[in-house]
């Protein structure tokens, strides 16, 4: 059974509109959370905002947002002020630019939400907005309020619906050029080329999610399902990370790393 929608509104092209829904592409719900309890009672244990000079424990309504203006002063803002801003895009996906699909740097991506009609009437006009962006080659640019705040989106076709990306702000991502100066624009050599590339070849496999598994989550389920049973399981030995030598010839690497493919069993 799919989730329920968290968001409804429109999808408007010019003067085609249609009404969608939205949901999360991705989930934290099977997440393994603990609380926090109070070892002698094993009671819970609760959060509470307190005065960091005075100690003492302040009400809901006397916490208030402030931005610092120096060292010990603030710039308090009510939340009136907050919602006072102006925010039009709450429920329509206003696309006004479209812009070739590759364009789009990954890095930019914040959120990935499924996004299908939310009544009969709409499937034709969003089939025709989603088949249009695949013909194209194109992505959908617009400004939509999530999560309190005003963001770029992008739509992009997907399967038989379209995902929405929300895009991370400016003032979020990092030139690349800071970090990737020009000593690592020199060339390698060919002969070293030649072996990664033999190496890459032997290596080679198709993406398996599997892969992306939990494997410290799946233990601790297994811990707990045998604190369950009331029974504390043995306690492993810890293993000593393995000592690497250091490499000195990276040609000598490359050749011995292809030997060893060699010699094991097939990577699947």
């Amino acid at each position: 059974m799919a989730p329920r929608s968290f968001w409804k509104g429109y999808l408007k092209l010019s003067l085609v509109t249609c009404p969608v829904a939205m949901t999360p592409a991705v989930t934290e719900g099977e997440k393994l959370r603990f609380h926090i309890l109070n070892r002698n009672t094993g009671n819970r244990v609760v959060s509470q905002y307190v005065d960091s000079v005075s100690g003492a424990p302040i009400g809901e309504d006397d916490a208030a947002k402030g931005y610092p203006r120096s060292e010990d002063e603030y710039v308090l803002l009510e939340d009136e002020e907050l919602d006072a801003l102006s925010l039009d895009s709450t429920r329509t996906i206003d696309i006004d630019t479209f812009a070739p699909a590759a364009s789009v740097d990954w890095i930019w991506f914040d959120k990935p939400h499924y996004l299908v009609p939310d009544d009969p009437i709409g499937v034709e006009a969003f089939s025709v907005i989603r088949d249009a962006m695949k013909a194209t080659c194109t992505v959908g640019l617009s400004r939509l309020v999530m999560y309190r705040r005003e963001r770029a989106v992008m739509i992009e076709p997907r399967d038989k619906g379209l995902v929405l990306w929300t895009l991370r702000f400016a003032d979020e991502v990092r030139d690349a050029k800071a970090y990737f100066d020009e000593a690592l624009a020199a060339p390698p050599s060919a002969k070293a080329l030649g072996l990664i590339s033999k190496l890459i070849e032997e290596r080679k496999s198709h993406w398996d999610p599997v892969m992306t598994r939990d494997p410290v989550q799946e233990q601790l389920l297994d811990i707990i399902s045998e604190k369950k049973k009331e029974h504390r399981p043995a306690r492993g030995k810890k293993q000593s990370p393995a000592t690497l030598s250091n490499v000195v010839n990276i040609m000598d690497a490359l050749r011995k790393s292809i030997d060893a493919d060699k010699r094991s069993p097939k990577r699947r």
